[in-house]
This record gives structure tokens, C-alpha cells and sequence, in this order.
């Protein structure tokens, strides 16, 4: 079992364009960060298929989780890794202060208040031999990397310069990493790091 931060960023490192919201989760036009997942080549889907696979459980933030299970978010037409099946989707484990009124897809989510550590112990222990994904937002994967959770980053830099949205390094401390992978295709370079 391995806890493997993934995430897509542009080029100078915003993981949302500017203006996200629940009705915007990627930001106003922030959609193009993602078209490697939704409208990528076959290469891309089996970066895809490979992040799917091993994933056991998935720990997210409250804003993508907001995101996620607002109207906008996951349902028949686009769920967890692009799928449209949402019974494919593995658990999720919702790091926040504090507990959403109403959860609409309430059979995957749950909520966890006592911090991101207990999030990915509940999360492995739900996962069992398979990875933890920490799949967003940025200030929680870089809290991840931050606080030495991680065993693996793995990056799909959009080519896009978006100038503003949401930054994914903020406040993370010098990390080494060590580069174990990488797949370029038109809309994105996928690459993999061992952390630490």
C-alpha cells in the first residue's frame, strides 16, 4: 500500500484556473486542465487506467469534496478517475473542520474532522493491500507532501499557463523527490516521483 498524491497542474503550478467555486471546481474555463483525462489519446487512458486500478480509497479536501458532491459534481455522466460509473468509485475520506449539512452521494464519502493523518489512516485501513490516492485540493496535497505522508507524487502538467486559480505549492518545505516516470502525450506530461 502506498499513499500517492495525483493531481493535475498547469504549467506554472495552479491547480484551478481563477474564479473556483462549486459551480466552477476547476475555475472559469479551468476545465482545459483536465482534457487529458476526459478527451486525452490512449496513452492518456492508460495513465488514466493505471491511477484507477490500484486505488482503494481516496482522501480529498472539503472544497473539492464541496465540488465533487454539488450539482455539478460526479454522477452518471462523469465520477471518480472520469468514470461514468459511479459504483466503480472507491471509498472517499473528506478532510474538514467541519461536517457538510447534506451529503449527496452519502454511500462514498466520509467525513473525517480530526485531521489529515487520521483521514489517510481511515483511508489505508479501508483500502486494505491496495493505495491511497490524495487526489485534492492543492493546499491538501501539499499539506500531504509537507508532512512526509507521501510515498509517491505523481504530476500531469497541462500545457497551460492559467497566470492565477488555485497554486499547488504553497507553503511546502524543500522535498526530494526521485523521478520513476514519465509519459508525454499532447495534453499533458505525466510524470511519477518517489518522494523523499
Amino acid at each position: 500500500m502506498s499513499v500517492v498524491v495525483d493531481i493535475t497542474m498547469s504549467i506554472d503550478g495552479f491547480v484551478t484556473a481563477p474564479g473556483a467555486d462549486v459551480d466552477h471546481g476547476l475555475g472559469i474555463d479551468g476545465l482545459d486542465l483536465h482534457r487529458w483525462a476526459l478527451e486525452g489519446d490512449e496513452a492518456d487512458r492508460e495513465v488514466l487506467q493505471r491511477a484507477f486500478d490500484p486505488t482503494g480509497a481516496v482522501v480529498m479536501g472539503r472544497r473539492t469534496f464541496d465540488t465533487v458532491d454539488g450539482p455539478q459534481g460526479w454522477g452518471d455522466a462523469v465520477g471518480y478517475g472520469a468514470r461514468t460509473d459511479p459504483s466503480a468509485t472507491p471509498p472517499c475520506f473528506v478532510v474538514t473542520s467541519t461536517r457538510p449539512d447534506h451529503i449527496r452521494l452519502a454511500e462514498h464519502f466520509t467525513v473525517v474532522t480530526d485531521g489529515l493523518a487520521s483521514a489517510i489512516e481511515q483511508a489505508a485501513a479501508a483500502a486494505g493491500d491496495k493505495d491511497v490516492s490524495v487526489m485534492g485540493g492543492g493546499a491538501l496535497c501539499a499539506s500531504t507532501i509537507a508532512a512526509g505522508l507521501a510515498d509517491e507524487l505523481v504530476l500531469h502538467v497541462s500545457p497551460l499557463i492559467l497566470g492565477g486559480g488555485t497554486p499547488l505549492w504553497a507553503d511546502v518545505p524543500r522535498t526530494a523527490l526521485e523521478l520513476t516516470g514519465t509519459v508525454s502525450t499532447p495534453q499533458a506530461t505525466h510524470l511519477t516521483y518517489r518522494v523523499g
